[in-house]
């Protein structure tokens, strides 16, 4: 997974109602139920059948630490479907995205102007209608280099170019990125 992939999963995580189980054998029964079999939760985690109907009984408790990372990420993903749905429905309706972004941005405009890329610090609130072209990206199954240009197209439009108020027709290019923080 990319920044933005990774981003979009935290901020989801953000709005969570309840805790995520606690227990490795808590996590794996949710997961045989939200999988609908254990043969499907083995495939997920990347273990046997055997295994997975032993985390069900409470035979096994303790798992080895690269199975305990990709179980909390399958459970992390599949948890609270619907607070995820309404909280994604609300910021592309009325509250749009939070990001904050630490990478290198770039422009292409007139010539002699200095756009000389330089490592910015931004934190920008972008409007309902991105946070929308994000979410259907990533349902679409978008690259992360697409969800990379619609975030630099947003944040050329409201940070760079202040909806059209300044540096008309500024490019924006969004590369080497540090760290992108969302939240909605």
């Amino acid at each position: 997974m990319g920044a933005f992939e990774d981003g979009l999963d935290r901020a989801d995580s953000g709005r969570f109602t309840r805790p995520l189980p606690k227990s490795a054998p808590a996590r794996v029964r949710f997961l045989v139920r939200s999988l609908r079999g254990t043969r499907a939760a083995a495939a997920e985690l990347g273990v046997s059948q055997r295994t997975v109907e032993r985390y069900v009984r409470g035979q096994l408790r303790q798992p080895r630490p690269e199975l305990a990372a990709r179980l909390e990420r399958a459970v992390r993903a599949r948890w609270q479907p619907k607070v995820r749905a309404r909280a994604r429905r609300r910021a592309a309706d009325t509250g749009g995205i939070v990001i904050e972004t630490r990478a290198r941005f770039g422009f292409t405009a007139a010539p002699g102007s200095t756009d000389d890329a330089r490592v910015r610090l931004i934190t920008q609130h972008l409007p309902p209608e991105y946070a929308a072209r994000l979410f259907d990206a990533r349902t679409a199954g978008a690259s992360e280099q697409r969800l990379q240009e619609i975030a630099a197209e947003g944040l050329g439009e409201i940070y760079f170019r202040d909806r059209g108020r300044r540096a008309d027709g500024l490019q924006v290019e969004f590369t080497d990125i540090d760290y992108v923080e969302l939240d909605y």
